[in-house]
């Protein structure tokens, strides 16, 4: 699941025209911002009484920071326009559970990113 929704950020032209940076767990150090960064939060995997089934649910985090907050709440529109509702493949649905905007911290003002935080669930077969 992680490969495939990193994939759709990756090669969808309004997300890629606003950053190229989208990782998984943390951001390389140095990378310059608006940058993307998603956190699995959780994977169950489906059962039955007869046992594991394929399908698994999960829950993936999306960090979209930005130097100002107009440009992380513009890359999080964007990821939200492509993951939102989406089908296809191995994943069965991308829905959207939530959504907060925050302020890192940093050394100075300056170094402060604006961070949209973003809850998507997730519906998947497993391999």
């Amino acid at each position: 699941m992680e490969e495939l929704i990193r994939s759709l950020l990756k090669s969808d032209p309004a997300v890629s025209g606003l950053t190229s940076h989208v990782n998984f767990g943390s951001l390389p150090q140095g990378a310059a911002y608006p940058a993307i960064v998603l956190n699995t939060i959780s994977s169950i995997d489906g059962t039955t009484m007869d046992g594991p089934m394929r399908l698994t649910q999960g829950r993936v985090q999306v960090d979209c920071y930005a130097a100002t907050y107009l440009a992380a709440k513009q890359l999080s529109r964007a990821v939200l326009a492509v993951l939102h509702g989406y089908s296809g493949g191995a994943l069965q649905g991308v829905f959207h559970a939530g959504s907060r905007d925050s302020r890192e911290a940093g050394p100075t003002e300056a170094d402060r990113p604006f961070r949209v935080s973003i809850d998507f669930e997730t519906v998947f077969n497993e391999g």
